[in-house]
């Protein structure tokens, strides 16, 4: 399938200041003269900030990693995952269409958004605030059927349940993601019918959902201020480059004591 830039593009594009420190920490991850390895990252930061992939962000990608525009292009015009085009100003809805979540539901989602946001894919709603598109599997099948928003998922969905999910984001509340029944991950939906003792004293949500709510907006766009700025790898190389002089210190120590005991 052709895949084309967008043609209305803003004339400008530049990193949050946590985000270029986001971006320039994930170039250290690969050997000096490999900093292209981090395209994909980059790209999926740039979308995150601005919802969208456009062409001054591919650009600005492009010359922070030393890279040929036409390169990072064709990364960006190959991966379904880069949105070419804009999207809703509150959410982009990802409604998964295969085989369980179809089984379970997924047309009647298509249906609401149809009804609500537009009645084609990709098409922003009238008020700005919404769009969506149908993917393929989220991974998600045992809570089908199930909608993907930035990284979070909503799942256990009904057209009732999904169309209330999309009344509340434009009220400006932000729903808690995860299942919408109550159900804990991908647990049965009627309660555990095994390891049973590990069910008293759980945490109220599973571990992606609680991020989520720990975070917050979670429907906002990302700036990089979120979480910390981790990079481990920096203090594993600076100690790696130590090492070895640590080594041949100790192995000149052991040949000196040798030596004196020796004479």
């Amino acid at each position: 399938m052709l895949r084309r830039l967008h043609a209305d593009q803003p004339s400008a594009f530049a990193f949050t200041p946590a985000n270029q420190a986001w971006a320039e920490a994930q170039m250290t991850k690969f050997p000096e003269g490999r900093q292209a390895s981090a395209v994909i990252p980059l790209l999926w930061r740039a979308q995150e900030q601005e919802g969208w992939l456009t062409r001054p962000a591919i650009e600005a990608v492009a010359d922070l990693l030393g890279m040929a525009y036409i390169r990072v292009l064709e990364v960006a015009t190959f991966y379904f995952m880069f949105q070419l085009q804009p999207v809703g100003q509150i959410a982009h809805f990802q409604i998964c269409g295969t085989t369980t979540c179809m089984i379970c539901g997924a047309e009647d989602l298509v249906s609401v958004c149809k009804e609500k946001i537009a009645s084609k894919p990709h098409v922003i709603s009238e008020d700005g605030k919404f769009s969506w598109e149908e993917v393929e599997c989220l991974g998600a099948c045992a809570n089908a059927p199930m909608v993907q928003i930035g990284k979070d998922y909503y799942e256990d969905l009904t057209a009732e349940k999904f169309a209330d999910l999309i009344d509340q984001l434009a009220a400006g509340e932000v729903p808690t993601p995860g299942s919408q029944t109550g159900r804990y991950a991908a647990e049965p939906a009627t309660g555990l019918t095994s390891l049973q003792d590990h069910e008293a004293g759980k945490a109220a949500f599973n571990a992606s959902v609680k991020l989520a709510v720990d975070l917050g907006d979670t429907v906002k766009r990302i700036d990089g201020s979120e979480v910390p700025l981790l990079t481990p790898w920096l203090g594993k190389v600076a100690k790696s480059k130590t090492a070895p002089k640590a080594k041949a210190k100790a192995a000149a120590k052991t040949k000196t004591a040798k030596a004196k005991a020796a004479k």
